[in-house]
């Protein structure tokens, strides 16, 4: 599946707000969200089966995570994920428009959610109020900034390894790499152009375009082009990192 920005499925067109479906599998949900300057988010809140993530593309946005509600700013590049129990909320608190990209592994109903709020429905989803204690510690919480994460070969930075997802990004510069990947796989251009060879069929992924690609199917990521080609690659399940690495 590959998916333009502009052709995902429209959730909130406001003129403070807007929320895309960018693609909804039983094992990932990604969306693509907007919001003003000043825009608060949902109240805090747990999921008890899956975790909750977040890559900011523009601007930055600011969460509050564990019982103590505690305040992480996340600037454009950096990456932030929620595992189960963990209390959390979010917003924009800076005076910019803020995007970034949300990533709900696994599924557990978001995107029907999401529809049926659209459409003046109910629809059950794994979020709750946070239990009477607060709900599990923030030291959970993976936080890592614009340029932070583990190096992962030539290229590559992890920005978040756990047990429902891995976000890696990568940059590519003109070197021809391709990864081979037994996992439910997205890949979501940042920036440049890369090839997504699947069997014998080639797909062309410019920026802001999302593929994902069904568990067991094998494919080649490939930039072999001029400049450069920065791409946000995300596995489910995680913490398996030893396969996310390219060969040469």
């Amino acid at each position: 599946m590959i998916v333009r920005l502009g052709d995902g499925e429209t959730i909130t067109d406001l003129d403070r707000r807007n929320v895309v479906i960018l693609a909804a599998r039983p094992e990932l949900t990604i969306t693509w969200s907007r919001y003003a300057a000043g825009e608060p988010g949902p109240d805090l809140h747990v999921h008890r089966e899956h975790t909750d993530a977040f890559y900011v593309l523009e601007g930055e946005l600011t969460f509050a995570v564990g019982p103590a509600a505690k305040r992480v700013t996340v600037a454009a590049g950096g990456y932030v994920a929620v595992p189960p129990n963990v209390a959390h909320s979010f917003r924009n608190d800076s005076s910019a428009d803020a995007r970034w990209l949300n990533f709900h592994a696994p599924e557990q109903g978001f995107a029907a959610y999401l529809r049926a709020a659209r459409d003046g429905t109910d629809a059950a989803f794994d979020s709750f109020d946070p239990p009477a204690d607060g709900g599990l510690p923030a030291d959970g919480v993976v936080v890592a900034g614009p340029g932070e994460g583990e190096r992962l070969g030539p290229g590559g930075l992890l920005k978040g390894d756990l047990r429902d997802l891995d976000v890696v990004e990568w940059m590519l510069d003109g070197i021809d790499r391709h990864q081979r990947l037994g996992r439910e796989d997205a890949y979501y251009v940042l920036d440049g152009e890369v090839e997504l060879a699947v069997g014998r069929t080639v797909h062309v992924v410019g920026e802001d375009m999302l593929a994902c690609v069904t568990r067991g199917v094998r494919h080649r990521l490939v930039h072999a082009g001029s400049g450069n080609a920065r791409v946000l690659s995300v596995l489910v399940p995680g913490t398996v990192v030893a396969d996310v690495l390219p060969d040469d």
